[in-house]
């Protein structure tokens, strides 16, 4: 079994949508191992997010994401990282709404960057980031 970070971002756990997110993920077969409401500090935010520094919307995403609440799980499942990867859908919420619009993203996100959720991107972003959050 596989292991991987599910994070529900500000915008979707502050709008209340925390419950529906769990229950989407546990239909999709999925092991909530850990989970815990966090208030990221802006440096480990920044040490989170690490491989997009320099991009045009690090400052405004390490920002964004360490001035609210959001949600962390360690999730479990054969094919863990990509299966919630797939459930997530598309980065940008727009493209989620046209390409999978079932997906969490489609339903719950709002734009690019306010998608309602983060997934790590591979076993090694996975263990890294779960690090970061749970420690």
């Amino acid at each position: 079994m596989e292991k991987t970070l599910a994070l529900v971002k500000p915008d979707a756990y502050s709008t209340g949508h925390l419950d529906d997110i769990k229950k989407r993920i546990e239909a999709e077969g999925f092991k909530i191992v850990q989970e815990k409401e966090v208030k990221g500090t802006k440096s480990q935010i920044e040490e989170f997010y690490k491989e997009h520094e320099g991009r045009p919307f690090f400052e405004s995403l390490t920002t964004w994401m360490s001035s609210s609440p959001f949600y962390a799980m360690i999730l479990e499942k054969k094919d863990a990282v990509k299966a919630w990867r797939t459930l997530m859908g598309p980065t940008n919420s727009e493209k989620a709404r046209e390409e999978a619009p079932n997906s969490i993203r489609a339903l719950f996100g709002t734009d690019g960057s306010k998608n309602a959720t983060h997934g790590s991107d591979s076993l090694e972003s996975s263990a890294r980031e779960i690090g970061i959050i749970f420690g």
